[in-house]
């Protein structure tokens, strides 16, 4: 492996240990409890980061998006399912309720250019500001 490959995956492996310890922290100090985090994935691409958000089952216009300079921030509600007439409920795995997700980003100065939710995955498309 070359040095600048080892260099890149060491630096996305402590990315990722610290974004689990920071998830692990605010599970162990938060509030309410209630709330979930959707998973996620961040790619880079050239000029371009790619944030996806799995989030089945939960209508576009639901879902709100803030970008910091550091992190882009991903929240809506996923209503929980209605049982018409007689029916029950005989298994939730699928996580409902309100949710936050707060990813940090690997780079700074970063504009929001496209997002789009697809078969349940939203995608967000960030661009480096011109001239940072």
């Amino acid at each position: 492996m070359r040095s600048r490959e080892f260099s890149s995956w060491m630096w996305g492996e402590a990315l990722a240990l610290i974004d689990r310890a920071e998830r692990l922290q605010r599970r162990f100090f938060e509030v309410s409890g209630d709330a979930w985090e959707p998973p996620a994935d961040v790619v880079e691409d050239g000029e371009e980061l790619r944030v996806q958000v799995a989030l089945p089952g939960v209508p576009a216009d639901a879902i709100a998006i803030g970008v910091e300079p550091d992190a882009i921030t991903v929240s809506a509600l996923r209503n929980f399912p209605r049982c018409e007439g007689e029916g029950c409920i005989h298994r939730l795995e699928i996580p409902y309720g309100r949710f936050e997700r707060r990813i940090g980003l690997p780079m700074h100065a970063l504009n929001l250019a496209r997002r789009e939710l697809s078969n349940g995955v939203l995608t967000l498309m960030l661009r480096k500001k011109e001239g940072v």
